[in-house]
């Protein structure tokens, strides 16, 4: 899911662009004003809502929240930036640019999909739901003082459809047109058929200044950071080294019902590092303030420092109920030696996860099976009848264990060099025509097989080893090609590479959004999330399927379906998951008892709150 917290409502599906002009439609066509709106149109809170139940309203507004980056989104990186433009290919962009801009609803965290208004006070849906009429705050306002007009919303839809990072663009498809009425008014037009979630995701995406980019190209990358109308705006920064952002103290939209409690702090300051081990120092120095533990060897031996022992610093591990999405190591299908399958199922053999658990991680993961682990939409079983309806017209053109129990990855005996599992690797590449020659194996055309996995970071060479000398058993030359982060992203976007590392979020809700992963269309579209090069269509067919679901239960129906295609594809190595959020952070902080269930991450910063009590003991203890 592009990340927007509005992070969130990116997750979901979109709409915008111009076209031939609508006609001025009266208020009736719409049908009824509604305060929010959700895919299958139940909504939690109503018209009268004062705020979402999991924030603390009495939260009180200062100080300091730093962290480093731990997700991303477009064209965002990890360890570097260069550019305050994050929704375009190009460049680097900063991590927390969302902060700035608001969206036309925002998302509750505590219901799959809902959204409720923020810039848009309502919304009139037309009977044939092709139409969305959304009304607009009076109050609201860009960072000049300047008004924020449905002029402003019918800009951006469209400049994002022409011009926007490639991720957005794909999941664009469905829109027609956005029109500004006057000012106060905004129609979006989508397209017969379209996917079911492109009313939310319009709803959520940035709402840029018409103004403010009639002398400047939308396409290009740049340092001067554009107007906002969000919660916060770019303070200070360095680049490639830190961005900070600044809360806005008369922030026009701070007392509206999806805001009271959020945005809490004064600043929030992002901080880069190239290297993870270099990143951890940096916390434990207190360099910055929070951290959320992605690595288990560090997570397990590293939190040993005095601020730790001294309870200066906090470590807590809460719950995450999202669906995980699906990490693992993407074979680029596009080239010749990963097109047969059972190559890629080989080479799967070749990894044991149960040594790698349990010695690089400490125990900590379990092994992922599915793009949509941790959460109901996991085929597991024989197709039921429903699954089956789905199914059936690809008989013969998808490979037959698609009709029993979905494919999951061997299970190792755990020695890191399981000889059941590398023999049935060497078998089938034998059947695939791979032969050993003089101790090496060689491809069908008669080279030499070679596997690059490509890495941006160092820390993840461990988890690496031992499925590289595996594949050493095999007679296959692989090795590792570690590069700065800028490189990388080029390459992976230009799908420059043989196997790399990727994680597919999926939402509650997934729909349009599945395109970017799954689709011929994004297989071909660079800078899309599809790696692997799926082109297949039968999976194109189910994720429409996804996309027009009338109920939930159809979805999951649906996504299970898509499941058990994608994962008999064998077009990936599945890694590893954990349903847990392990945080570490310096005591000057509190926060809700637990996130929201669908909200990404731990809800930090947007529902934290700086605690003056807690700093001021953390200073007389240093």
């Amino acid at each position: 899911m592009a990340l927007f917290s509005r992070r969130d409502a990116l997750g979901l599906g979109v709409g915008a662009l111009s076209a031939p002009l609508l006609g001025r439609a009266r208020a009736a066509d719409f049908g009824t004003e509604a305060h929010g709106m959700s895919v299958f149109g139940d909504l939690k809170y109503p018209a009268d809502f004062q705020h979402f139940d999991y924030v603390n309203v009495a939260a009180p507004k200062g100080g300091l929240f730093s962290l480093i980056p731990s997700q991303r989104a477009n064209n965002q990186s990890f360890y570097t930036f260069n550019s305050f433009n994050a929704y375009i290919l190009k460049g680097e962009g900063a991590q927390g640019m969302d902060m700035t801009f608001v969206s036309l609803m925002a998302r509750a965290t505590d219901e799959p999909d809902a959204m409720y208004g923020l810039a848009a006070e309502s919304v009139r849906i037309s009977p044939d739901k092709l139409s969305y009429r959304f009304s607009m705050r009076p109050e609201a306002r860009f960072h000049d003082g300047s008004k924020l007009t449905a002029h402003d919303v019918a800009f951006s839809l469209t400049v994002l459809k022409e011009k926007g990072h490639p991720l957005i663009v794909v999941q664009l498809r469905d829109l027609v047109k956005a029109e500004a009425l006057d000012d106060t008014t905004v129609v979006v037009t989508l397209a017969e058929k379209h996917a079911r979630d492109v009313p939310l995701y319009v709803a959520g995406l940035p709402i840029f200044s018409k103004a403010w980019y009639a002398t400047r190209p939308f396409d290009e990358s740049s340092l001067d950071a554009p107007l906002g109308s969000g919660p916060y705006r770019v303070g200070k920064y360095e680049v490639n080294r830190y961005v900070e952002y600044e809360r806005v103290k008369d922030w026009w939209a701070a007392e509206l019902p999806v805001n009271r409690g959020s945005y809490n702090f004064d600043f929030v300051r992002y901080e880069f590092y190239r290297d993870r081990d270099v990143a951890f120092e940096g916390f434990s120095g207190r360099s910055y303030l929070f951290r959320e533990e992605f690595t288990a060897r560090i997570w397990a031996t590293r939190y040993d420092f005095a601020a730790v022992k001294d309870g200066r610093v906090k470590r807590e591990t809460l719950p995450d109920q999202t669906p995980s999405g699906g990490q693992g190591w993407f074979f680029n299908t596009r080239r010749d030696k990963f097109k047969d399958p059972r190559v890629r199922e080989a080479l799967g053999c070749a990894f044991d996860f149960e040594w790698t658990n349990k010695t690089v991680m400490y125990g900590a993961y379990a092994r992922t099976c599915s793009p949509f682990q941790n959460s109901d939409m996991v085929a597991e079983g024989p197709p039921s009848p429903e699954e089956l309806k789905l199914l059936e017209p690809f008989r013969g053109q998808v490979p037959e264990d698609v009709f029993g129990a979905p494919f999951v990855p061997p299970v190792s005996d755990g020695s890191g060099q399981d000889r059941t599992l590398l023999r049935r690797a060497s078998q089938l590449l034998q059947d695939a025509g791979c032969v050993i020659k003089d101790g090496k194996r060689l491809l069908p055309n008669g080279e030499v097989f070679t596997v690059e996995f490509l890495l941006d970071e160092p820390t993840f060479q461990p988890h690496h080893a031992t499925f590289i000398k595996n594949l050493g058993q095999l007679g296959i030359e692989a090795g590792i090609r570690l590069i700065d982060a800028v490189q990388y992203r080029a390459r992976v976007e230009a799908f420059d590479f043989d196997v790399t590392t990727e994680r597919m979020s999926m939402s509650a809700t997934p729909g349009d959004s599945l395109r970017p992963y799954f689709s011929s269309q994004a297989a071909a579209t660079k800078g899309s999330h599809n790696l692997a090069g799926v082109a297949n269509p039968a999976i194109d067919t189910l994720i429409e399927k996804a996309i027009s679901a009338e109920t939930r239960a159809d979805l999951t129906i649906a996504c299970r379906a898509l499941d058990r295609v994608f994962r008999a594809g064998r077009y990936w190595v599945p890694q590893w998951y954990r349903s847990t959020h392990p945080i570490a952070y310096w005591d000057q902080f509190s926060h809700p008892e637990k996130p929201p269930r669908y909200a990404q991450g731990v809800g930090a910063p947007d529902n934290w709150w700086y605690d003056a009590a807690k700093a001021a003991k953390l200073e007389q203890a240093k």
